[in-house]
């Protein structure tokens, strides 16, 4: 589950629904008429068009109900009266042809409306408390394009897809043409803060900071979980900015030789070439023991050949000395570990939005249409968030 313990379902539980079911309580929780106001137009001539805030509706119902295409939207909207009343359109006309709903989907992508949304969503279920925000992961996903394949540095000239290439969780190398989700994910309730698409060949670290920032602009973020993707040094100072911590493993294949007297993950060794114990910190500062006055090793030579006192040789660590391999929890520790493990939040909201929704079924040329794409699957998930903390509130 993804919504807070005291919500009446979980997103897979409204997926469950029936359409007839489903669709009144997501529309409930969303207020599209400042926003399609912005959508109508303005010239006084012509024939009455179909009313906006209903287009804009069914294109918001699209991932919902699995309809990929503005082709297939229109079937439905032809063809269920029940879908085109709950959309709020008119019965007594035509739905509205594929040319009406792909002109205001292009308006919706050229005044960045579903932008927009997105962003008063996540600020409304932030002061609805849904949304926690201290606690983000950040990761990016493949988005394959609809558009003919071309080669690489021809793709690179229009800004629009391009090849991109990872390797699976099983070290195999795959490689897509078209795009890149990156998304920044609160990892309390699993849904987006902040998203950009690049084409696919944009490096993932690239992009880290800019999230993170996007994300310190709207909550009080304290850690940052990232994978060793995103290990550079940037994307460390990036988090230092806002006040938080990047938690992210290091990238040996990068990694030269460690400083003398330190293990690669920032570890001080005593002179007999022991790890030192992490013994906690204050503020910056990270305090390390001798092994053997805390037990952890037998030293030969015990504590005197290190130090006078009984409390053993004690190493200090300024974490701003390198921000890349010294952090507060120090790395590999039982806290360090914990917050690690909730970046699969992100991967989980990205499973969301591809295999439950339509974020992964593009039909849309062009990086602008594509965000906009994907914008609208996102605001599937935050206004269902927001449409199950209302039902709460409601019986609470």
């Amino acid at each position: 589950m993804y919504i807070l313990q005291e919500s009446l379902f979980s997103f897979e539980e409204l997926l469950k629904m029936q359409s007839k079911e489903r669709l009144p309580i997501f529309f409930s929780s969303l207020d599209l008429r400042p926003y399609a106001k912005e959508l109508r137009s303005r010239s006084p001539r012509g024939a009455d068009g179909h009313c906006r805030q209903g287009i804009l509706r069914a294109l918001l119902a699209a991932p919902l109900e699995g309809i990929a295409t503005l082709t297939a939207l229109h079937h439905r909207l032809s063809t269920d009266l029940r879908f085109r009343y709950q959309c709020g359109l008119s019965l007594d006309r035509e739905a509205p042809s594929i040319s009406t709903l792909s002109r205001v989907f292009a308006d919706i992508t050229k005044k960045e409306l579903a932008k927009r949304l997105f962003e008063d969503l996540v600020a409304h279920l932030r002061q609805e408390g849904v949304l926690d925000g201290s606690h983000v992961a950040i990761d990016s996903t493949a988005i394959r394009a609809y558009e003919r394949k071309q080669p690489k540095r021809k793709s690179e000239q229009t800004g629009n897809a391009n090849w991109g290439a990872k390797l699976d969780s099983f070290g195999n190398k795959i490689t897509w043409f078209g795009y890149k989700l990156h998304l920044a994910v609160d990892t309390k309730s699993e849904l987006p803060l902040a998203l950009e698409v690049t084409p696919a060949h944009v490096n993932d670290g690239e992009k880290a900071p800019g999230l993170i920032e996007q994300v310190a602009s709207r909550t009080a973020p304290r850690f940052f979980m990232l994978d060793a993707g995103y290990d550079q040094l940037k994307v460390y100072e990036a988090a230092r900015n806002v006040k938080a911590q990047a938690i992210i493993p290091l990238n040996l294949r990068r990694e030269k030789e460690p400083p003398a007297g330190m293990l690669s993950n920032g570890t001080p060794c005593c002179s007999m070439g022991y790890a030192m114990t992490y013994w906690g910190a204050d503020g910056d500062i990270l305090k390390f023991r001798c092994p053997h006055a805390t037990g952890k090793v037998d030293c030969p030579l015990g504590m005197a050949a290190c130090s006078s006192s009984n409390y053993g040789m004690v190493v200090k660590v300024d974490v701003k000395e390198d921000l890349r391999r010294y952090c507060h929890p120090h790395r590999d520790t039982k806290r360090w570990k914990a917050l690690y493990n909730e970046r699969t939040s992100v991967e989980r909201c990205n499973a969301r939005l591809k295999c439950s929704l339509t974020a992964d079924a593009l039909h849309v040329r062009g990086i602008e249409k594509v965000t906009t794409h994907l914008y609208l699957n996102a605001i599937v998930l935050l206004a269902s968030a927001v449409a199950a903390s209302r039902l709460a509130k409601a019986v609470a």
